[in-house]
């Protein structure tokens, strides 16, 4: 297939502007896009996050003191440069003072809105101003969302953007930029109402992910079953009727995993390294994370862990009634990383007190932390109550550490049910979305625990499967290409 030139606009991107899975993907989507052969160009905000981490950037040329008109008020901006980390496809960031350098990523501010139609505007303004036409503008969640509408609107009439396919993924379906109805004039898009969503807009509410998702080409979301999943009452969030009316153009492709950045061979953040072949440097890494944590340390309890936002969609309900009986009848640890919604913070700040020597939490987020727990653990949790891909089941079954996870949306995809009659599986798959259930799967895993070897075949499983980047890139490089004779 020939090589196409594809823009990419997210909030995200690893590892300057992180708070989920979103800026894995965005980062590595364009990186294997790029070194498959294709000119790629990921345009996201410039945080002062950034800048405080000390990347070094440089402004590019021609795209500086840049305008855009936004409900009669003019926004300037300028794209800043920085080269990604084994990467070949530029990132370029929208220098917006006035809108993009405050204190967190995302805010509450009534302007909230405004800063990612920014963000959108200037990613397309970029490409006119530098002559660069995409064949594909890929947005990635309710922040770029309304690229596909703008494309057949204010840029429609740039011959530029003429063979221009537009791609919408979802990976979230929960969070959609809803914004009263009265703010549609004050974003510019007074000339577009007639394109919005009738209905909600005389109900009072405009929302960006609804419009991107009416307007795009293509459609794709974060594994086969969450696609499947969006279309249904209980998890389309809403939108299930419309996703339904547009399944033709919805396609599911599972995340990949960055498989030089996640490799328990050779990664930098951990100080004892392992292969299947040579399995010693896990039991290395279990003691050393339970060493920096302040657990005491055993070969004969596992470890079970937690990185995650501590969030009602991550389950953690289910540990709460489900770990305190564990943690009293069992010799095992419980290490967590994570920060959230004020119980869950409470609920392992209090099995830190009740349990001082099995339990450590720490919240916050901490990269390198991260690496150690999926590194030294031997059961990572994810009692998930929905879960577009997630990235840490993956994470876990490459490091030889047992994932524990519900049978819904990419955990569905790419964790299998451990069967002892043949020794085939990579974890402990539970059906229904209740503590009993939860439970069973957990006490299952203590019972394989038990027989090492066949916890040492299970471990193994994991190990031997192939979730890297390089074998998705294919099917979003497909996807892309089909929508060339698509005609609006």
């Amino acid at each position: 297939m020939a090589p196409l030139r594809i823009l990419q606009i997210s909030a995200e991107c690893t590892p300057f502007a992180k708070t989920g899975g979103l800026a894995d993907v965005s980062a590595a989507l364009s990186r294997y896009l790029a070194a498959a052969g294709h000119d790629v160009r990921l345009v996201v905000p410039l945080y002062k996050r950034v800048k405080e981490r000390g990347t070094e950037l440089r402004p590019v040329a021609g795209l500086q003191d840049l305008k855009v008109e936004l409900g009669g008020r003019t926004q300037w901006f300028s794209i800043w440069e920085a080269a990604a980390p084994r990467s070949s496809a530029p990132v370029w960031f929208v220098r917006a003072p006035q809108y993009f350098e405050r204190e967190g990523l995302y805010t509450q501010d009534a302007d909230e809105g405004q800063r990612f139609l920014l963000l959108t505007h200037a990613a397309l303004l970029a490409c006119q101003h530098s002559n660069w036409a995409p064949h594909i503008v890929h947005a990635h969640d309710w922040h770029a969302a309304l690229a596909p509408l703008l494309l057949r609107t204010h840029y429609a009439w740039d011959r530029l953007f003429q063979a221009t396919r537009s791609v919408l993924s979802i990976h979230n379906l929960a969070y959609q930029g809803v914004y009263p109805a009265s703010m549609v004039d004050e974003l510019g898009l007074a000339n577009e109402r007639h394109l919005l969503h009738q209905d909600h807009l005389k109900q009072g509410r405009f929302s960006y992910l609804e419009t991107g998702i009416l307007w795009a080409d293509g459609l794709s979301t974060v594994s086969e079953t969450y696609a499947r999943e969006i279309q249904t009452e209980e998890h389309g969030v809403g939108l299930q009727g419309l996703l339904r009316t547009r399944s033709e153009r919805l396609k599911g492709i599972v995340n990949g995993i960055d498989a030089d950045e996640w490799d328990p061979a050779s990664d930098p953040r951990i100080p004892h390294h392992y292969s299947a072949k040579k399995l010693a440097g896990k039991a290395k890494m279990k003691a050393a994370l339970l060493e920096r944590v302040k657990l005491p340390g055993t070969k004969s309890a596992p470890v079970f862990g937690i990185v995650s936002r501590l969030t009602a969609q991550k389950g953690f309900e289910l540990v709460h009634d489900a770990f305190s009986v564990f943690l009293r009848r069992e010799d095992m640890r419980l290490v967590v990383l994570g920060s959230g919604e004020k119980r869950y913070e409470d609920f392992f700040a209090w099995l830190v007190q009740t349990f001082p020597d099995k339990v450590a939490y720490l919240q916050s987020y901490d990269e390198e932390l991260s690496h150690w727990i999926e590194a030294g653990s031997d059961v990572f949790l994810m009692p998930s109550r929905y879960e577009p891909c997630g990235l840490n089941q993956m994470y876990s079954q490459r490091y030889g550490t047992v994932p524990v996870v519900r049978r819904t949306g990419g955990l569905a995809d790419t964790v299998v049910n451990w069967d002892p009659a043949t020794q085939s599986g990579t974890g402990f798959v539970f059906e229904r979305f209740d503590a009993q259930s939860f439970y069973q799967a957990v006490e299952r895993s203590f019972g394989v625990w038990r027989d090492q070897s066949a916890w040492k075949q299970l471990m193994l499983n994991g190990m031997g499967v192939d979730y890297s980047w390089e074998r998705r890139i294919g099917q979003y490089v497909e996807l892309y290409h089909s929508l060339a004779s698509v005609r609006r």
